[in-house]
C-alpha cells in the first residue's frame, strides 16, 4: 500500500471511530502549488521533543496527519488495524505507519533558550485554528480535509501562496524558535516568495547564536539543493542580517571590487550569487554528496578574495585568492559541521576544489601543453569532474561575452580520456610486491613505491611488469 492510500485509510478509519483527520504541512501547500507530494517535508520530533518543521531532506516524502476528537492511546489502537505502528518522541507522540506521520494537534510551551526549549504537548480537543497558530508561516499553516474534499485555512495562506508572499502565522511567538529564520530564507528561494516587511523586521531582530551546526546546515542544504535558484535565499539572508551573524567570511564579499574586464557584472558578492545559481544548474545528474560538494565550493570559491585583492598598476588584481580561500572556507565549513557524507569527504573535496578552481582554465590558456601527468597528480587532490563543473559555473557566473564551454570541455575530455575524472589511478606496484623481491620491511619501501608510483602518473610506467622492473632498476641503483 502506498503512501498515500495509508494516508487515506488512516482518514476514514479516524472518521468512522467519531474523529477528524487533516493532511497538514508541506503536503498540503505543495498541492497547492501543483507540486508532486514526494517532493514535500514533513515534521520531525527531535531529541528534546521539540517538534522541528524543517526535517532533513531525506526525510521529506512523508505525509503528516493530525488527529481531532480521539485520544492518544485509543488512536494507537486504531492504527494497529491499518499496519505496523512506530512511536517517535518521549513526552509527545507522533505515531508512523509506513511513510506517514500521525500526531495529535499540540502546543508548544517556550521554557528554555534555543530550538530545543520547548515542552510539547497534545491536545485532542484543540480547536484547528489554534492548532495552526503555532506553525511558523502562514504557507505552512494550511490544512486539507480529505473527508470532506476542504482546505481549512485560518490565518489566509492560499493567498499568500497565490502573490508568493512569505508571512509568519503569530508574530507574538514566532521569535520562541531562531530556526524559523533560516527555515524563511530556504522557504523564500525553494518557492522564489518575498517576506513582508512585519516579517522581514521580525527576523531581523532575532538572534540565531543558539543555533546547533546541524541544524544550520540543514537548512543551508535545502537552499542549495532544492531551490532553483540559492541565490534568492543568500541575497535574502544578507538582508535579514543572517550572513552578518553566521557567514562572515560571506559578508566580506559585499563590496570586495574585481577587475571589470573579467567581471563586468560588479562585486565579488554579486558574482558569487551568479555562480551558485550556475553550479546549481549543473548537480542534478550527482549524487547527494557530489551536489553538497560542489554546491559549498560555488559559495566559497572566492573567500580568498577579500584578503588578496589590490589595485596594481591601474587594474585590480587578486594574486593567490585560491590558497587564500581555504582558511576562511574551513571556518565555514568548521561551523556548520561539514565532514563526510554517506561515506564521502564532502570537507575535503570542497578545500580542495576551492585552492584549484582556477586550474582549467589557467591549463587550457597556457603558453606550453599540460601534460597527462599533471592531470593524474591533480586527480590525487580533487574529483576533475566537479573541478571542470565548478570552473564551469565560475566562468558562465557573470555578465559578458565569454567562451566557457570550449575550456571546461577541453579539460573533462582530457580528464576522461585518462581515466582519472573522479580519481588517481590506482598504485600498480605495492608493497607486498617489494616484499616478493626480497626486500625487508622498512622506509626503503615506501620509498620505492613513491618513486616508481611518480613514473607511473607520468606515464612511463604502464603495467605491472615495467612496475617491477622499475623497482628492480631502483634497487640496482641503490648504492
Amino acid at each position: 500500500m502506498t503512501d498515500a492510500h495509508l494516508a487515506e485509510a488512516i482518514a476514514d478509519r479516524v472518521h468512522d471511530a467519531g474523529g477528524r483527520a487533516l493532511y497538514v504541512g508541506g503536503w498540503v501547500r505543495d498541492r497547492l502549488l501543483g507540486r508532486e507530494s514526494t517532493d514535500v517535508e514533513s515534521n520531525h520530533i527531535d531529541e528534546s521533543n521539540h517538534i522541528d518543521e524543517s526535517n532533513d531532506i531525506d526525510q521529506s516524502k512523508d505525509i503528516d496527519i493530525e488527529v481531532y476528537g480521539i485520544e492518544a492511546e485509543r488512536l494507537r489502537e486504531l492504527l494497529t488495524e491499518i499496519g505496523p505502528v512506530n512511536t517517535v518522541g518521549q513526552s509527545f507522540t507522533v505515531y508512523k505507519v509506513g511513510g506517514v506521520d500521525v500526531s495529535l494537534p499540540r502546543t508548544e510551551s517556550k521554557q528554555g533558550r534555543g530550538h530545543r526549549g520547548f515542552v510539547v504537548t497534545g491536545d485532542p480537543w484543540m480547536p484547528v485554528e489554534e492548532a495552526a497558530r503555532r506553525r511558523d508561516f502562514t504557507i505552512n499553516a494550511i490544512a486539507w480535509d480529505p473527508r470532506g474534499h476542504e482546505y481549512i485555512d485560518p490565518f489566509g495562506g492560499r493567498d499568500d501562496l497565490a502573490r508568493r508572499r512569505l508571512r509568519v502565522v503569530d508574530p507574538a511567538t514566532f521569535a520562541d524558535d531562531s530556526l524559523r529564520v533560516l527555515r524563511g530564507v530556504q522557504l523564500a528561494a525553494r518557492f522564489e516568495l518575498t517576506p513582508d516587511d512585519a516579517t522581514a523586521r521580525i527576523c531581523r531582530g532575532i538572534a540565531l547564536d543558539d543555533l546547533p551546526a546541524e541544524r544550520i546546515r540543514a537548512e543551508m542544504e535545502k537552499l542549495m539543493l532544492q531551490a532553483r535558484r540559492p541565490s534568492i535565499g543568500i541575497e535574502l539572508a544578507l538582508d535579514l542580517g543572517v550572513i552578518a551573524q553566521l557567514f562572515p567570511e560571506l559578508e566580506a564579499l559585499v563590496g570586495c571590487e574585481q577587475e571589470p574586464e573579467w567581471h563586468p557584472e560588479g562585486d565579488v558578492w554579486v558574482h558569487t550569487l551568479m555562480v551558485v545559481d550556475e553550479a546549481r544548474a549543473r548537480i542534478d545528474d550527482l549524487d547527494r554528496p557530489q551536489q553538497l560538494t560542489l554546491m559549498l565550493a560555488a559559495l566559497c570559491h572566492d573567500l580568498g578574495k577579500p584578503a588578496t585583492t589590490e589595485f596594481v598598476d591601474g587594474r585590480i588584481r587578486s594574486r593567490g585568492h585560491e590558497e587564500a580561500g581555504v582558511p576562511p572556507t574551513r571556518t565555514l565549513l568548521d561551523r556548520l559541521d561539514v565532514h563526510t557524507l554517506a561515506g564521502y569527504d564532502v570537507r575535503h573535496q570542497v578545500l580542495c576544489l576551492v585552492a584549484h578552481h582556477l586550474k582549467p582554465g589557467m591549463w587550457h590558456r597556457g603558453a606550453d601543453p599540460v601534460g597527462d601527468g599533471a592531470f593524474r597528480r591533480l586527480a590525487r587532490k580533487v574529483d576533475l569532474e566537479l573541478l571542470a563543473r565548478l570552473s564551469a559555473a565560475d566562468c558562465l557566473g557573470r555578465t559578458g561575452d565569454f567562451d566557457c564551454a570550449s575550456t571546461m570541455d577541453w579539460f573533462l575530455d582530457r580528464a576522461r580520456a585518462l581515466g582519472v575524472e573522479h580519481e588517481a589511478p590506482a598504485p600498480l606496484l605495492l608493497g607486498r610486491h617489494l616484499l616478493a623481491l626480497g626486500l625487508s620491511p622498512g622506509p626503503e619501501i615506501g620509498r620505492i613505491l613513491k618513486a616508481v608510483y611518480e613514473r607511473q602518473l607520468d606515464g612511463e610506467v604502464a603495467s605491472l611488469e615495467e612496475a617491477l622492473d622499475a623497482a628492480r632498476e631502483l634497487l640496482d641503483n641503490r648504492g
